[in-house]
């Protein structure tokens, strides 16, 4: 049987390197793989572009990497809770390329279908689709995106198997599934880890031929990124 298993999350992010493009799945802190930024942070590699709906907040999530100026390039679609993304990006330290949401799922899930392209209305008359191919299909005009390309994808799972195979939970699933399998090495790190045969087949959401690591996390944090409670009564 194979086995995808990883020791420890320094072996699974073996072959990283400066100026490689990684896909990073979560919302906001939901969902995040908090374990391999975290290494990522210690291995102080540079020059990477990130794939990720947002770029987490000043001292968490991506803002780690922000803050060490490990990011040359951002790809995301909201990142309105980073202040020092924010510096950056309008000091011409950070290249950004903002995509509509939707646009940013399907690219990673044309990369993960093997897809060159997909054409999508969204952004079509907008700044978004400049300098790009559009077309018409019945009467309406779409643009077309590329497939994303890139090294690493990380996601971050509830449960997994030893073979990869990968469930979510709750809205913590978010861009983590569409990012499986959408690079060369698609990392996975899980809250629980289980021998071969232990989930159900009808709950896995990824299985594991998307996966080519997998190892089991540890101390998540899972902060709330905006908290919000009725006052006493």
């Amino acid at each position: 049987m194979i086995s995808k298993k990883v020791a420890n999350v320094s072996e699974a992010l073996e072959g990283i390197k400066d100026n490689m493009t990684l896909m990073l799945g979560g919302f906001g802190l939901s969902g995040i793989p908090e374990n391999s930024i975290s290494k990522l942070v210690e291995l102080n590699v540079k020059g990477l572009t990130c794939i990720s709906n947002n770029a987490g907040v000043d001292n968490f999530g991506l803002g780690l990497l922000l803050h060490k100026k490990q990011i040359d390039k951002m790809v995301s679609s909201y990142v309105g809770e980073n202040a020092e993304f924010e510096r950056q990006m309008l000091s011409g330290e950070l290249e950004v390329e903002l995509i509509p949401q939707g646009t940013l799922a399907e690219r990673c899930r044309a990369a993960q279908a093997g897809f060159p392209a997909i054409y999508t209305p969204a952004g079509f008359g907008t700044e978004v689709a400049e300098g790009k191919e559009t077309r018409e299909f019945d009467g309406k005009m779409y643009v077309l995106e590329h497939a994303f390309k890139a090294d690493f994808a990380f996601v971050k799972a509830w449960k997994g198997d030893a073979a990869g195979n990968l469930i979510f939970k709750g809205t913590a699933r978010n861009f983590n599934p569409v990012m499986c399998g959408a690079a060369k090495i698609t990392v996975a790190e899980v809250e629980e880890l289980v021998p071969v045969g232990e989930l159900d087949p009808n709950q896995i959401h990824i299985p594991g031929i998307f996966v080519q690591r997998i190892f089991e996390g540890k101390n998540y944090e899972k902060r709330i990124e905006q908290r919000t409670v009725r006052p006493k009564l």
